[in-house]
């Protein structure tokens, strides 16, 4: 049994920490200011027995223009519009305000199933402000307090039946009539085998990173054809790590949008703190990374400060300068894009970089192809013969130093791990080899391997010239060892010690 729940109400009545509660986790960023929530975002609920989606929305505003607060009230009243309930929570202290009353007669209109909630009312505060709620019209107001937990049961005992009556009203799912089944030459072949190729059960994770109004939010709305996430002429609209699940040409894609980053010393908004910590988390889970760049100021700072964290955390990198539209002549940017990219970020050599236009939607066939192409050689794998046939030649063109008149020998090469590749070379003397060679067999690995931009991690491990015989002497045996000796001593005789 599954359903769609849309958390509705006025800024600051607590639909984030609701959210969180259900949810299982701190997803939503919450604070004592109202308004921090400005875009849907959806997580994955369980309340007893029932699973359902729940939609955290931005706090409903008493404004119909084309500001950041109209903006923000059109895309909660999409999530009520899409809803198969809405859950639509006051604050118990503060009492039913004329905003509460307004939007209980739009939700009368709009919403298929509604459930009102009166937060916030542990103790005694509360109570009068939780028994003005049934003036709205809209049922029992049901007591909870989402910080504490407390009336978790009471939305569940609403939600069971409300849930069955959703469940009998959705048509019955059609099944395909025969099975997709991987063909002779896939199963010989080990294609389908290949379980880190994006499927429908685990898509490809693609997170958009880049300085404030880059066009981030746009691009992703773009990407998924519709104006899922708010955008806008304001720098910094996007605060929380929004992830949305799309169809990207046939892909199957989870895309997070994150909030602009800007450089630490500019940031004193707490709220702002959050949502680039948020950002960088959303990285983390990331497996192809898009640093999105403004065509008309590229690779500032802090543009280099976000790929090289992306870098860093070991994720695969698709660089794309946005705006591309606006650019008069395209030919000599491109230039000197390309010429810039390899001179500040040498350590993503060989990244796909792309020119796309958010607005008009031009080269996301070329994006989407470069995240592809990142996504494969992040879990390329290379064969141990391959390698050390590799490592051979390698170290005939250029051999390693050998400090102090001690040659270094790399004896063996093996990948240990994808998703970066990993690659451990067993050697002597580690500690003397530079970081100079390290950079040369990397580069090597990029070029003769098709890896190009992806993290390499190149580790050398010690293995000296040891002899297996170091460790016998010719000690006294003793223990078990000694009295195994002196059973197997013939009669009468004496020890080497004795006579």
């Amino acid at each position: 049994m599954s359903f769609t729940l849309a958390i509705v109400g006025r800024p600051n009545v607590g639909k984030s920490t609701l959210f969180n509660r259900l949810v299982g986790k701190r997803l939503a960023l919450v604070d004592d200011q109202p308004g921090v929530t400005r875009d849907l975002r959806e997580g994955d609920a369980r309340l007893g027995d029932l699973r359902f989606v729940v939609i955290d929305s931005a706090g409903l505003e008493m404004v119909e223009d084309d500001s950041l607060q109209g903006r923000m009230r059109r895309l909660t009243e999409r999530a009520v519009d899409e809803a198969d309930i809405c859950l639509f929570v006051i604050d118990a202290r503060a009492g039913v305000t004329a905003a509460d009353e307004y939007f209980a007669d739009i939700l009368r209109r709009r919403a298929r199933h509604v459930v009102l909630a009166a937060n916030k009312a542990e103790g005694h505060a509360g109570e009068a402000g939780a028994s003005e709620g049934w003036s709205l019209g809209l049922g029992e107001p049901l007591r909870i307090s989402a910080e504490h937990g407390e009336g978790m049961e009471d939305i569940y005992r609403a939600l069971k039946p409300l849930a069955e009556i959703v469940e009998a009203e959705r048509p019955a799912p059609v099944t395909p009539e025969t099975d997709i089944a991987l063909t002779d030459e896939q199963a010989e072949s080990g294609e389908g085998a290949e379980d880190w190729r994006p499927s429908a059960a685990r898509p490809l994770q693609v997170a958009v990173i880049g300085r404030p109004n880059a066009g981030k939010s746009t691009l992703i709305n773009k990407i998924i054809g519709e104006d899922r996430l708010l955008t806008g002429p304001e720098a910094g609209i996007t605060r929380d790590s929004i992830s949305v699940r799309s169809d990207f040409m046939g892909t199957p894609v989870r895309i997070f949008d994150t909030a602009g980053m800007r450089k630490k010393a500019r940031i004193s908004d707490k709220v702002e703190k959050l949502s680039v910590a948020d950002g960088l988390r959303a990285v983390r889970f990331a497996e192809v990374v898009v640093v999105l760049l403004d065509v008309a100021i590229p690779f500032e700072q802090q543009d280099l400060r976000i790929a090289d964290f992306a870098e860093t955390e070991g994720r695969a990198v698709v660089v794309a300068a946005n705006k591309w539209d606006l650019e008069e002549d395209k030919p000599h940017k491109l230039n000197e894009l390309r010429e810039a990219f390899e001179r500040l970020l040498p350590q993503l050599k060989g990244a796909p970089l792309v020119t796309v236009s958010a607005r008009t939607g031009k080269g996301l066939d070329r994006l989407h192809n470069a995240i592809l192409k990142a996504h494969e050689v992040w879990n390329r794998r290379i064969g141990t013969a391959r390698l050390n046939q590799w490592l051979t030649a390698m170290t005939e063109a250029h051999p390693p130093p050998a400090p102090g008149g001690r040659r270094i020998r790399l004896r063996y090469m093996t990948q240990v791990k994808t998703r970066p590749p990993g690659f451990v070379v067993m050697a002597t003397h580690t500690d003397q080899i530079p970081e100079s060679y390290r950079r040369y067999l990397v580069n090597g690995l990029r070029v003769d391997f098709d890896m190009p931009g992806t993290p390499i991690r190149l580790t050398f491990r010690d293995q000296g010239e040891k002899n297996p015989y170091k460790d016998r002497s010719n000690k006294r045996p003793t223990g078990a060892l000694a009295k195994h000796k002196a059973r197997q001593r013939p009669k009468g005789a004496q020890g080497p010690e004795s006579g």
